[in-house]
């Protein structure tokens, strides 16, 4: 058993969300201390260039897992490509009551229901100017949960307002369950509605800062009919790329199982096919005019390669990472290589 291995057991001993913390917190500490790079396997670079940016890999840590930007050296000595963290809202917020992040091992799955629990934007800008990284460094941006769907455009524009010349690429997060109403903004004009004063913007803060690509978060759970859709009104509204996916609430592969009942976004191996699906669907809708970021279910080096022949660009990890620990990056990375 690899030094992971045995963490991973002392870890999931505990409760989801204190596993979490004091997972982080090792991590952090290891780096401080100057261990973290004798534990982790260099990752052999494998440059590609997506929306105007080169990645040294193409496999990437998903948002969710850093929220705050807290561990971004830690992260960065992994071996990621790129690194996104968030979600971030302007103002602080608790999040969902707890318990809300609950792990199937047997199901290699997470069910979180955290609901975009972060320290705000201006404690994420601060870690991010702390950081010694100067990856490629990606900042996923969100609405306060108070804040009414009707006026998410405006919490938008503050974060990317404060986020923009210290990212690499936004993110706007659209897709996530555990918001009130936030997969509204998904579809018709409210999407249209969001995302033109998010271009706007975008090109007045280029004039400043240079060009910074924005991309947007979708959710698997979509009908054939609203991925076109979407990928159309993406198109209209010249974003620069598309991730696909964020969590599920779908709960086939769960049932049955221990908390697989819980409410929240789904993710892991469950959602593998279901996310690999939605890549399909969107890559043939767009037609080559935006770049995909394919995640959801990736465990392995073959998970991650099967995104990209559904036509994904770029990868990211999340659950996979939870379970598998960094061995899994340069598994990954390996095999897109070879795909």
């Amino acid at each position: 058993m690899n030094w992971y291995g045995l963490a991973r057991k002392f870890l999931f001993m505990m409760d989801g969300e204190t596993s979490h913390e004091i997972g982080l917190n090792m991590l952090g500490t290891a780096e401080r201390l100057g261990l973290l790079k004798f534990l982790v396997k260099p990752v052999a670079d494998s440059p590609v260039t997506v929306a105007g940016i080169q990645f040294p890999n193409p496999v990437g840590l998903a948002a969710g897992l850093d929220k705050n930007g807290d561990y971004i050296d830690a992260f960065a000595r992994l071996g990621f490509g790129f690194i996104e963290i968030g979600t971030i809202t302007p103002r602080p917020q608790p999040g969902n009551p707890k318990p809300r992040l609950f792990r199937l091992p047997e199901q290699r799955a997470i069910i979180n229901r955290m609901g975009f629990n972060n320290k705000g934007v201006d404690h994420l800008v601060e870690q991010v100017k702390k950081a010694r990284f100067k990856g490629v460094l990606g900042i996923n941006i969100g609405k306060n949960f108070d804040t009414a769907v009707e006026d998410a455009t405006s919490d938008y524009l503050i974060c990317l307002d404060k986020v923009y010349q210290y990212a690499t690429y936004i993110t706007v997060n659209i897709s996530s369950p555990n918001t009130p109403g936030l997969r509204t903004l998904q579809y018709g004009d409210a999407l249209r509605d969001l995302l033109l004063p998010i271009k706007k913007r975008q090109a007045e803060l280029a004039q400043k800062h240079g060009y910074k690509p924005v991309f947007v978060k979708i959710a698997p759970d979509m009908t054939e009919s609203e991925v076109d859709t979407v990928a159309a009104t993406l198109v209209e509204c010249e974003m620069d790329g598309v991730i696909a996916t964020n969590t599920t609430l779908s709960r086939d592969g769960v049932e049955g199982a221990e908390h697989g009942g819980e409410a929240g976004g789904l993710s892991g191996a469950p959602v593998e096919a279901l996310s690999t699906l939605t890549i399909q669907r969107l890559v043939s809708a767009l037609e080559g005019r935006l770049p995909v970021i394919g995640v959801g279910g990736i465990l392995d080096g073959c998970s991650a390669a099967e995104k990209l022949r559904a036509g994904a660009s770029l990868v990211q990890v999340y659950s996979g990472f939870i379970y598998r620990g960094p061995e899994l990056v340069g598994e990954c990375v390996d095999s897109l290589r070879n795909a």
